[in-house]
């Protein structure tokens, strides 16, 4: 079972440092707006290294998960490196994940706010179970299983349902809806400069003279 926290870690991940940042689609191009392609092909240099990118955007993004979509890829595929509330990191990969659907009566609904990198600003409060166990392979497509609770929970299931076409905000109520889109409109272009910032910042930490 994947999904427990893991020990010492650095700031940067590795994968991160050896990937590049790609630009982070966002609501309302068609990519992100239907399901995406399983997986066929594993262990290759070419899945490796959009691994690596993404966690490198993911980084830039100060995200807690990202799914392939999210940078314009077509592939059930997505990240993660998510703390929790509980004060635990956990890190990791998974392709062709389905979410395990528990019974409504064992199901424990907690509404907390939610985000979304394609939805750059805002947050809006969605109720999601607070217990998540997802299936599916790693990049060698050897079989995973990840279980989360709480906040890595709702990070799981909100990855799972990118790669499905959707987003948090089409769970939302109409109102909610357009509410939370205002609040994008203001906020993206302070969103999207400090994302730059820290792609500078990742791109001179890997310079031998640091510039």
């Amino acid at each position: 079972m994947q999904g427990q926290p893991v020990g010492d870690c650095p700031r940067v991940l590795p994968e991160a440092r050896r990937g590049s940042p790609r630009r982070i689609t966002e609501i309302g191009e068609e990519i992100l707006a239907r399901p995406c392609r399983p997986a066929a092909e594993f262990g290759t240099p070419e899945l490796s290294a959009l691994i690596d990118d993404m966690f490198a955007t993911l980084y830039v993004a100060e995200g807690a998960g990202l799914a392939a979509n999210q940078v314009d890829v077509d592939l059930r595929l997505f990240v993660w490196d998510c703390w929790d509330e509980y004060g635990d990191r956990h890190i990791g990969h998974i392709l062709n994940p389905v979410l395990d659907e528990e019974p409504v009566g064992d199901r424990r609904l907690i509404e907390a706010p939610e985000g979304c990198l394609s939805v750059p600003g805002p947050y809006a409060k969605l109720p999601r179970a607070d217990h998540a166990v997802v299936r599916g392979v790693d990049q060698f497509g050897e079989p995973l299983v990840v279980e989360g609770r709480g906040y890595f929970a709702r990070c799981l299931q909100h990855e799972t349902d990118h790669l499905g076409g959707g987003l948090y905000v089409d769970r939302l109520p109409l109102r909610k809806r357009k509410s939370v889109l205002r609040d994008m409109a203001r906020s993206r272009d302070e969103v999207l400069a400090r994302r730059a910032e820290l792609a500078d910042e990742l791109r001179r930490s890997r310079s031998p003279e640091g510039r």
